[in-house]
């Protein structure tokens, strides 16, 4: 849909992606109604950053009059299929669409899209700086786009930083954008960029997508609407992602720790040095000692970043600068400090038991580790048996407390792992304090959402971060 004049559309969630559709669609005359389940109050601060856009509110709930004489309902990311004025759209035919979606309907230039149960937002932030090297330093000064050198430009945003609908009447057609991509937003999807990456599909999310095989088949959207002169890049040691090789429609590409078969084109790690392989044309890259960031699974982030600017036609030189300075993303294995010998780790973003595997993995030290949140419906047998071998002191807190701490007791194994139960984060900051020594890694890895008790990631985090600078 490229003319929204005279439309009548309604978003679901007042979040920053339903927010920043609100205002872009009713700029584009669209009569734009915003639905949020919270309170007027709660949202007084959503309102008045869009009391200068022509739109409605209906606040408290979800009626499914709203649906009357509606066009196209539009979902936030947070937003379940399975909410019953969704289904009851489905049942009456009205399109879904969301914010990503009505983006890659408008947008001028070549797009990159980015998605993955671990890794994504690591991977999108690195091909964003080399982007911002290859691109002549010219990238959008959010404060103040108007001031903006133009020239070709990189644009960075999605299911991170500012939602790129903010921008798209600014771009032209030979800028580029980089996009994050979740499975929520990939489900109402039609278009698919013009390389398109799928890092990993491991459990994830269950608690939304319902199965596995829904959660793939989300991740797997963003090849589907390729086309011959599009390029696909997969992980190939995820089982996951290598799988969906066939649906390549155009160039395929992939990335991984080791040798890379015969016939297969893309980044790969080998003897210690990372290389690329096009066709005949060998390049090595960079040395594995050169990357700032920890553990095998931010190796496979660079690797895929390389292939990823190799597909874009960026400069070699920008994109070994951006790696060797890239020193990784907030609330991602981020060095919080060094207490009495042991050093504090900040791994919020682990929001499923798999990607806190990924953190113990990236360690040799001693870890006390600390573990909760909201479970996801995901498997804790795993990490469990991870941890009776390579944990010493677990300290679980929040609404999953009581499960963790069952899958750990149940699996048993020759080491005894230390085990506390606390309430919350800040009580489980102050026992992982308790129980470190000089010589220890503190791993905040949760394993569970943050919705217990913070309103995302980032918050906890940062919560985290406060209560060990205190200590």
């Amino acid at each position: 849909m490229t003319n929204w004049n005279g439309t009548h559309t309604l978003i679901l969630g007042a979040a920053r992606q339903g927010l920043a559709l609100a205002r872009w669609l009713s700029r584009h005359g669209s009569n734009v109604t915003l639905s949020d389940s919270r309170s007027a109050d709660e949202l007084a601060s959503a309102q008045a950053s869009l009391a200068d856009a022509n739109v409605s509110w209906a606040v408290g709930g979800h009626p499914l009059e709203l649906l009357n004489n509606v066009d196209v309902l539009c979902l936030s990311g947070g937003v379940p299929l399975t909410l019953p004025i969704v289904e009851e759209a489905i049942k009456r035919g009205i399109p879904l669409s969301n914010d990503t979606q009505v983006f890659m309907e408008v947008v001028p230039c070549k797009t990159i899209g980015i998605t993955g149960s671990a890794g994504k937002t690591t991977t999108t932030t690195l091909v964003g700086e080399m982007a911002k090297l290859d691109y002549g330093r010219q990238t959008v000064d959010h404060e103040n786009p108007s001031s903006t050198v133009h020239g070709p430009r990189s644009f960075v945003g999605g299911n991170i930083g500012d939602p790129l609908i903010n921008y798209v009447d600014d771009m032209q057609a030979d800028d580029l954008a980089i996009l994050e991509l979740s499975s929520f937003q990939l489900e109402q999807m039609t278009i698919s960029p013009n390389i398109s990456t799928i890092l990993n599909i491991t459990p994830n999310h269950l608690d939304r997508h319902g199965t596995m095989e829904a959660y793939a088949n989300a991740k797997a959207r963003i090849l589907e609407f390729q086309v011959e002169k599009d390029t696909a890049i997969l992980g190939h040691d995820d089982k996951g992602a290598w799988s969906l090789r066939n649906k390549a429609k155009g160039r395929l590409l992939t990335f991984s720790l080791h040798d890379l078969d015969e016939g297969l084109n893309g980044a790969y790690l080998h003897d210690g040095l990372l290389n690329l392989r096009d066709g005949n044309a060998y390049l090595p890259l960079i040395l594995r000692e050169k990357i700032q960031l920890r553990g095998d699974h931010n190796v496979a982030n660079v690797l895929a970043a390389f292939t990823i600017g190799h597909a874009a036609g960026f400069k070699l030189d920008d994109m070994l600068e951006a790696v060797e300075e890239f020193r990784g993303v907030p609330h991602r294995l981020e060095l919080v400090r060094e207490l009495h010998g042991a050093r504090w780790y900040n791994d919020s973003i682990a929001t499923a038991p798999e990607r806190s595997m990924a953190a113990i993995h990236a360690f040799d030290e001693p870890i006390v580790l600390m573990l909760g949140g909201r479970d996801k419906k995901l498997p804790w047998e795993d990490i469990a048996k991870l941890i009776q071998q390579r944990v010493d002191h677990v300290v679980v807190f929040g609404e999953a407390a009581e499960l963790i701490q069952k899958a750990v007791s149940t699996v048993g194994g020759a080491r005894s792992v230390d085990l506390h139960r606390v309430d919350d984060l800040k009580q489980a900051v102050l026992k992982a304090a308790e129980v470190a020594s000089a010589g220890d890694v503190v791993l905040f890895s949760p394993g569970g959402t943050s919705y217990d008790a913070f309103k995302d990631f980032a918050e906890r985090g940062e919560a985290f971060t406060k209560w060990v600078q205190e200590l």
